[in-house]
Formats: structure tokens, C-alpha cells, sequence
């Protein structure tokens, strides 16, 4: 599988957790990935939260891993400033 289809399928599986976290007033939005490491951000409500972390690690991580070949973890911190800067720009244009 390439790159961009994995990136298809994270993101696919990242709207299938959405609704659990929006019932909260939190969302994830989808960083970047590289070397199997898919990076993202908690938004809204889960921006800062003391169980951020555990809704990554427990739900976010667990599901990817389960649904997308070749992922190997899902972090939120230590993003690659290459990614951080596209997501930004990404951001900024919608």
C-alpha cells in the first residue's frame, strides 16, 4: 500500500472516532504520518484535557493500528516541523 492510500484509510478511520469525541466538545484532527508514526491533534474540548492521552493511547492508537497496515503509533507530541508546518497552512486555508 502507498503512502497516500494509507493516509486515506487513517484519516477514514479517524471519522469513524470522531463522533465519540465530538459528543464531548472535542475532536482529533489529522497532523501527518511518517515512518509509521501517525500524528494528530486534540481540538476543542480535548485540547488540554487531563484524559487526552488516554483517549489516544486507549481508543485513537488502538483503533488505527487495528484498521490501517503498517502503522506502528499514534503520538501528539514530537510532530516533524515539516508536518506541523503543512497542517498549519493546511488549517489556515480552510
Amino acid at each position: 500500500m502507498d503512502e497516500q492510500e494509507t493516509i486515506r484509510l487513517i484519516e477514514a478511520t479517524l471519522d469513524k472516532v470522531r463522533p465519540f469525541l465530538q459528543r464531548d466538545g472535542g475532536d482529533v484532527d489529522f497532523i501527518g504520518f511518517r515512518d509509521g508514526i501517525v500524528y494528530v491533534t486534540m481540538v476543542g474540548a480535548c485540547e488540554g484535557c487531563m484524559y487526552a492521552a488516554d483517549d489516544i493511547s486507549a481508543g485513537v492508537e488502538i483503533i488505527i493500528m487495528e484498521e490501517v497496515p503498517g502503522v506502528l503509533g499514534v503520538q501528539t507530541n514530537d510532530v516533524p516541523e515539516d508536518l506541523m508546518t503543512a497542517y498549519l497552512e493546511r488549517k489556515a486555508k480552510q
